[in-house]
């Protein structure tokens, strides 16, 4: 069974996510059930189909996981140090072109969240940053095209 890398951070928020469609959503999704089942003949009701069908996604959801979450490989990102970019380093670009300045730290792919500053150990972008060490220069290709940037400052959370 192969481990999926996550933050302390990232593991949290899958918890608290399975946590809210356990005890919240499916409670609700089975009362809107016997509600909608109540109105008599199933064959035509659409609020019973449509309950049957969120009872269906969440269920397929929280099996998703529950899978990623007994999978999980937590890092301890503040264990982490050095001058090198690994999984859980908050690096800080500089794009040799625009003079543009960005922070992005690697997270685990259930993390990600590109408007949040997190990309996934999986991207173009961190697999060209992983063994590379402050002041280094990489070249990355973006949907824009080939991009240079240089590394100007690695840090751990």
């Amino acid at each position: 069974m192969e481990k999926i890398p996550m933050t302390a951070a990232g593991y949290a928020a899958l918890e608290q996510e399975l946590k809210q469609r356990q005890q919240v959503e499916r409670p609700r999704i089975i009362t809107a059930i016997s509600e909608a089942r109540a109105h008599g003949d199933l064959s035509e009701n659409a609020e019973y189909h449509a309950a049957k069908e969120q009872q269906s996604l969440n269920e397929g959801r929280i099996a998703e996981l529950e899978d990623k979450l007994s999978r999980a490989e937590v890092i301890d990102v503040s264990k982490l140090s050095g001058d090198v970019v690994k999984f859980g380093a908050t690096v800080t670009l500089v794009d040799e072109d625009t003079e543009e300045e960005r922070v992005w730290q690697i997270v685990g792919d259930s993390e990600a969240d590109a408007k949040a500053g997190r990309i996934s150990i999986s991207s173009p972008m961190a697999r060209a940053l992983i063994g590379k060490k402050k002041g280094a220069s990489v070249e990355v290709v973006t949907p824009k095209g080939a991009r240079s940037f240089e590394i100007v400052g690695v840090r751990w959370a």
